[in-house]
């Protein structure tokens, strides 16, 4: 039976929902429903960090903390977890990381602050290291709108400075072990929220339930709600689905679970393609990195999914589940735009990529801001070059076209040639016939075509050690 309710704790004290919206995100919970209004809205579309909170799930007798954008993450994803608000850090006294922003005149004007302070917050918990580079990781996915980034990283310094009180955390453990982990039914007149633990019941239920929505992060899916005011029927969260979150490696390939949060995946992929995990430092922030899947981009079927064209170059397969499972090339999954081979109540359960370390893999993403920005043109390139020969070649772009288009004429013409500037040459005015690049507000069709013809030229120079600079 399934349960008709979902338990978390609210800072420090455990609390029980089933009478809200299904619809209803985290924040417009934290504001409407609790009156905890540190946190606000900015954008309503995980891009400012300005709502970020921290979730905490318990991990081996220990609290994992993860910052989440609240403004597109449901309320009934928290089943089971802690969340951590503003309001908490100084219930009793400040916290280390507030007092490093007083004493190093981090805080700015309340708005973005509280975000900030909550990313800060989820490092200090984690005991990341305050590197320039872990700094600008965490932070990128807040936008301060004072400028004030010079005084908040100093904050970042100096708050491992200071000790914490002794925290709650033993009852909050505690609190977190006795909540049921059985699957979830909310109902609100029409609509219905579903939470499975394990596949055979998602299976079950996602059979009998058509005109549903799958749910893991939310990045794309929460902006039906907060922009487009939709009311989603039936939605599927997937998130919490041990049989989706895994990351195994065997037989000579990585085998990912759908619904395997970014975050989790990166520290694995980098002993492995660690361009592909480098690209994802830029694939989104930290907090839509601990919220985003790879089974999510390749479901959304954007021709700019920033994954999309490195794992068909590397010639991933996903398994589709339904009543039976059945695995599909990801060269063959698209159709059309936001068109795939995915058949009614069948869903994807697993990402499988071939590992072959003797080939270079390179992965180009052009936007218009370094971090947490979509991309105007996004090329993959898997190659195997031997005494400066391409014995096998594999082009992917983004936003190049409705779909994520390998550029086979090209692929081609270098197959067997010379890996040296006349071929490139060639291939430059090959890939400038083949494509027929989206116009749109990121970006012209003149200057993404631009854009794929220098990408390969910088192919070419990086393997050269050339330095090439490409806007």
């Amino acid at each position: 039976m399934l349960n008709s309710k979902i338990e978390f704790v609210l800072n420090n004290k455990l609390i029980s929902i089933n009478n809200l919206d299904t619809n209803t995100t985290v924040l417009n919970f934290l504001r409407n429903e609790k009156n905890l209004t540190g946190t606000k809205e900015g954008c309503a579309s995980g891009d400012c960090g300005a709502c970020t909170a921290v979730v905490g799930e318990l991990k081996k007798n220990k609290i994992e903390y993860k910052s989440i954008n609240t403004c597109i993450t449901f309320l009934y994803t928290l089943n089971g977890k802690q969340l951590v608000t503003i309001e908490h850090l100084g219930n009793r006294s400040l916290h280390p990381v507030q007092k490093a922003m007083v004493e190093s005149d981090g805080s700015q004007c309340g708005f973005c602050t509280p975000g900030i302070v909550m990313s800060m917050y989820c490092m200090y918990e984690n005991k990341v290291k305050p590197t320039n580079d872990n700094i600008d990781k965490y932070l990128s996915g807040n936008l301060c709108r004072c400028t004030g980034y010079i005084p908040i990283k100093k904050s970042i310094k100096n708050m491992y400075n200071y000790k914490k009180n002794k925290s709650d955390q033993k009852n909050i453990i505690s609190l977190l072990k006795n909540i049921k982990r059985n699957d979830i039914m909310i109902q609100n007149n029409e609509s219905r929220f579903f939470v499975h633990y394990n596949l055979k019941g998602l299976i079950k239920d996602y059979q009998k339930n058509n005109n549903s929505y799958l749910l893991v992060g939310g990045t794309d899916l929460a902006l039906e709600v907060t922009k487009k005011r939709n009311n989603l029927k039936n939605i599927f969260y997937l998130g919490s689905n041990k049989d989706l979150n895994f990351i195994n490696i065997k037989n000579n390939k990585i085998h990912i679970g759908a619904a395997t949060p970014i975050s989790d995946i990166i520290p694995k992929l980098d002993k492995i393609y660690p361009t592909f995990s480098q690209m994802f430092e830029r694939y989104g922030s930290e907090q839509i990195r601990n919220s985003a899947s790879l089974g999510g981009n390749i479901g959304s079927a954007s021709p700019i999914g920033d994954s999309l064209p490195v794992l068909i170059a590397l010639d991933s397969k996903i398994v589709i589940q339904g009543k039976k499972q059945r695995t599909v090339s990801l060269d063959d999954y698209f159709v059309s735009y936001r068109k795939t081979k995915l058949k009614k109540n069948e869903f994807i359960k697993e990402i499988i990529i071939p590992i072959n370390k003797k080939n270079i893999l390179k992965c180009y993403k052009i936007s218009k801001r370094i971090d947490d920005d979509i991309s105007s043109v996004f090329m993959a390139i898997n190659a195997n070059i031997k005494n400066n020969t391409f014995k096998s070649i594999k082009i992917v772009c983004g936003g190049m076209a409705e779909i994520p288009k390998i550029a086979k004429s090209t692929q081609k013409y270098l197959l067997n040639k010379k890996f040296n500037q006349e071929n490139i040459n060639e291939a430059k005015n090959i890939i400038a016939q083949e494509f027929t690049p989206i116009d749109d507000m990121r970006a012209s069709k003149e200057y993404r075509m631009k854009i794929s013809q220098n990408l390969l030229e910088r192919f070419l120079n990086e393997q050269n050690q050339i330095n090439t600079v490409v806007y």
